[in-house]
């Protein structure tokens, strides 16, 4: 078993997280904290400002909980669309996970005042931060996005991240990216999300990114997320340019094969100019497993465990089928689906957590696993945090359903805690 910190004994030391810590952050989207924990591990960086917003809902759970956790000094609880520049301190290291929405753009009527996001979505928040803070933008970013990102939309596949890069480039940003799987580095859960790493042109990254003659070397051996995250076979790569304004990348990027993106799982971008490639994880190191992280079964609460009379309803939910279904315009279709593990396997990484794991609703994506004593039960709050990395009963305190839910939406913090000791062996080698 890991060795994890008792069920009912964390503690939290909100004074002096990071005595020795030189890297000022600010932390957008900041959910309960998973990059500040991760960052903050490596006692090198300080979080001087956060941002959470929940929209549409009274009672801001995910803000309750950072509070809770790092104090309410320098946190803001409001829509970040309503935050002020001069609102936001300085600072080195831009972090976040950006919700996942429309990222094209479109000209304003005058056409004087540039270009704006075509719902006042939060990519663009970004954007706007980092454009109005001019010469005291930071000099890195670190940021998260679902791996869908790089194929989306689906009518126009990789618009969607050319508009991240190409927007990010044009304001003197040079970009790296990596899709990584936490499992593949021996993370106990298999989470895929695309991790994008800013460095900005009057760093000394910068200026090396612009004398490499392989990219690809970058991107397998010198580069800060192949230094975190080992890789190989850098294969199938790409190499293009993204052309025109940003309206401009909205309307045609990728128009003549629109079914397939031309990003890759890794890859860098600078002056609009990318490189990008497939790469395999390159990892050897402890594999830590779901069966790893589980509570022994005396101290699971009885409410997780699941009543013998719904057993056939997880067991179908989960189980393979085709079915002949009715639309609503009376058009008949079958619909198809594969077997899942059922119950979930203890012997390797869990699946990836959704939002809706919380609830005691049979559910074909909720884990399930079986007690030594051959009962089915859900995970518990506690060991969907450790799945995550989380400090135990970091979310203490919330509704289950909602502590399942932050943890659906949160990531990794291992992956973020390695991506941070990278960046700062980086800088402090500079």
């Amino acid at each position: 078993m890991i060795d994890f910190a008792p069920h009912d004994t964390v503690v939290y030391m909100k004074k002096d997280r990071s005595k020795n810590a030189t890297i000022r952050v600010a932390e957008l989207f900041a959910g309960v904290g998973g990059f500040r924990l991760g960052l903050e591990k490596t006692r090198g960086f300080s979080v001087v400002w956060s941002n959470q917003w929940e929209p549409a809902t009274k009672k801001q759970h995910a803000s309750e909980v950072y509070i809770s956790r790092f104090g309410e000094s320098n946190h803001s609880n409001v829509d970040i669309a309503k935050v002020k520049i001069n609102e936001i301190p300085n600072h080195d290291l831009l972090v976040g996970g950006f919700p996942c929405q429309d990222y094209s753009v479109a000209r304003t009527l005058s056409q004087a005042a540039g270009i704006h996001g075509k719902k006042g979505v939060l990519w663009w928040e970004i954007h706007r931060i980092l454009k109005e803070k001019k010469s005291s933008a930071p000099d890195y970013l670190m940021l998260e996005n679902v791996d869908r990102l790089l194929k989306s939309p689906v009518s126009q596949r990789g618009r969607d991240f050319a508009m991240i890069l190409a927007s990010l480039n044009d304001l003197g940003y040079a970009v790296e990216w990596r899709v990584i799987n936490a499992a593949d580095y021996g993370m106990p859960q298999r989470r895929r999300r695309t991790f994008i790493l800013g460095y900005r042109k009057n760093t000394s990254i910068y200026k090396r990114l612009l004398k490499l003659k392989n990219k690809a070397d970058w991107l397998e051996n010198d580069g800060l997320t192949a230094k975190a995250f080992p890789a190989k076979d850098c294969a199938e790569q790409n190499q293009f340019d993204i052309q025109g304004t940003l309206p401009e990348v909205t309307e045609s990027f990728n128009k003549k094969t629109p079914g397939i993106s031309p990003f890759k799982k890794a890859g860098i971008a600078i002056s609009r100019n990318v490189v990008t490639c497939e790469v395999k994880p390159n990892y050897k190191g402890k594999q830590i497993t779901l069966g790893d992280i589980l509570l022994k079964e005396g101290n699971v609460p009885k409410e997780f465990f699941i009543d013998k009379k719904d057993y056939s309803k997880w067991k179908y939910l989960k189980g393979a089928k085709r079915e002949e279904r009715r639309g609503r315009d009376g058009f008949t279709f079958f619909y198809g689906e594969g077997p899942m593990v059922f119950p979930d396997s203890l012997e390797k990484p869990s699946r990836t957590i959704i939002t809706a794991e919380g609830g005691n609703t049979p559910s074909r994506f909720k884990h399930v696993v079986e007690t030594p004593s051959g009962k089915l039960r859900r995970l518990t709050p506690l060991e969907l945090e450790r799945l995550c990395m989380f400090p135990d009963n970091h979310t203490i305190g919330q509704p289950d359903v909602k502590r399942a839910f932050f943890m659906g939406n949160a990531l990794v913090v291992g992956v973020i805690e390695k991506l941070g000791k990278s960046l700062l062996k980086e800088i402090g080698d500079a």
